[in-house]
């Protein structure tokens, strides 16, 4: 715990502790950035604002207080105007007249300010009386017509008058000054007779300049509506040699455009005759490479056909040469056969009793056919007649001998007769007896017919 001494001095520091940070709080000062504020304490002057050295935070402790007591000029840095108004003043003539100047300032070198006001009304009531005296000074030295005319050259006069003395107060213009009225005093009419005389001339000039507007106009008029006319009429020429500068032109076009179709024309036959010579070329070169196409082909054929016919010649050449080899091989082995037959045969009749016993029984038996044969043509030319004397055919013949017996003679007339009753047989005869055919006849029908019986037992006989 803390003894009571503690305790009171602890409250009274805290109190001056609370109590300082107050004072400072209240006598803090933040200067504004269109403002500056010139502190002087003791023997310095410091300015405090934006951009400053001092920069624009200071305390602003009363005067009364030494050491720290200061004491402040508050002057604007922004710009500021200084209306003069209704202020009496003359001309060079001793007019008299009342104007209205507006003067447009700012504080330049505030520290300069500072030691020629205090206030910043004080400064202004020292620059009312510095453009007092140089608006007193300018407009005496001119006329109030020149005064009226030429406000701008008047305001710039002023500035012009005013800066060296303002240099002196730390200000400069901001801009020239303005000469926004003027108007005529007490008692005076200088002005307003400037003015109706003014007004009378510009009434005057107005109307001289109207009336000559209005003849200038009608002069105009005149004029334009002659340079119309012979505009109409240079219109109207040009029109005409444009027409007729048209028509030769078209004339000239069309001439042209017509040489230009039969030149085109003539072209485009040529180029068709061209084109019909390069087709007839072209066709005739194609028939001639059809034609010897064609005939290349006939030739190729022909040669195709030629080898054929050479190739089948030749093949049916080799083939009749085969033939002809294989004729005469097998005519030469048909020659060369029997002679082989004959030498085998001899070598087997050599050495084969047997075989020839049999050969000379089949050579008398051909000995016996030719006997027969020549006996037979005998006894055709003989007329002999066999007739059947029985009709059994045990005991008909027996041999080729009996032919030349009654007994055999009548067996052979009864096959005759027998042979002669079919239409073969009849006809065999009937050429036989007679090669003519009209002078054929039956002798004796009757005898064949009753010969018929016996045929059979002819045929019988022969059977056996």
């Amino acid at each position: 715990m803390f003894s009571i001494p503690v305790l009171i001095g602890f409250v009274l520091v805290s109190v001056l502790v609370v109590f300082a940070i107050s004072l400072a709080i209240l006598y803090r000062k933040v200067v504004s950035t269109n403002m500056v504020h010139i502190v002087q304490r003791g023997r310095t002057t410091m300015p405090y604002g934006t951009g400053l050295e001092g920069g624009n935070v200071y305390y602003a402790w009363p005067s009364w207080i030494p050491k720290f007591g200061v004491t402040v000029i508050k002057l604007p840095v922004s710009n500021f105007d200084l209306p003069l108004d209704g202020y009496d003043a003359y001309d060079a003539d001793r007019v008299p007249f009342k104007v209205d100047v507006t003067a447009f300032f700012r504080i330049a070198d505030t520290a300069l300010a500072a030691q020629r006001v205090a206030t910043i009304e004080e400064l202004h009531e020292q620059l009312h009386l510095i453009v007092k005296g140089a608006v007193r000074k300018v407009l005496a030295g001119d006329k109030v017509d020149s005064i009226m005319l030429e406000r701008a050259k008047f305001g710039a006069a002023f500035t012009d008058e005013v800066v060296e003395q303002l240099k002196q107060w730390g200000v400069e213009p901001v801009k020239s000054m303005e000469l926004m009225d003027i108007r005529d005093g007490a008692g005076s009419q200088v002005i307003s007779n400037i003015m109706a005389k003014k007004t009378s001339q510009i009434e005057m000039e107005s109307r001289r300049d109207v009336a000559e507007n209005m003849r200038a106009a009608e002069m105009a008029e005149i004029t334009a509506k002659r340079e119309i006319d012979i505009q109409r009429q240079q219109a109207e020429q040009a029109v005409g040699e444009r027409t007729a500068e048209k028509d030769k032109a078209v004339g000239i076009a069309n001439q042209l455009a017509r040489q230009e179709v039969l030149t085109q024309e003539k072209e485009t036959k040529e180029r068709d005759m061209a084109v019909k010579r390069v087709e007839e070329v072209r066709t005739a070169e194609i028939e001639r490479d059809k034609q010897v196409v064609a005939a290349e082909q006939d030739k190729q054929t022909t040669v195709i056909i030629a080898e054929g016919n050479l190739e089948a010649e030749r093949r049916n050449a080799q083939g009749i040469q085969a033939v002809g080899e294989a004729k005469a091989a097998a005519e030469k082995a048909m020659q060369l056969a029997p002679v082989e037959a004959q030498i085998v045969l001899a070598k087997e009749i050599g050495g084969n009793v047997g075989y020839q016993q049999y050969l000379m029984t089949i050579e008398g038996i051909k000995g016996y056919v030719v006997v027969g044969s020549k006996q037979a043509e005998a006894l055709q030319k003989a007329d002999v007649k066999v007739i059947a004397n029985t009709g059994k055919p045990g005991e008909g013949m027996t041999s080729v001998m009996d032919l030349f017996t009654s007994k055999g003679g009548t067996h052979l007339a009864s096959a005759v007769e027998a042979f002669a009753q079919s239409p073969l047989g009849q006809a065999m005869v009937d050429k036989l007896i007679n090669p003519n055919p009209a002078k054929v006849s039956n002798p004796n029908p009757d005898k064949l017919t009753d010969a018929a019986p016996s045929d059979e037992g002819a045929s019988e006989a022969k059977t056996e």
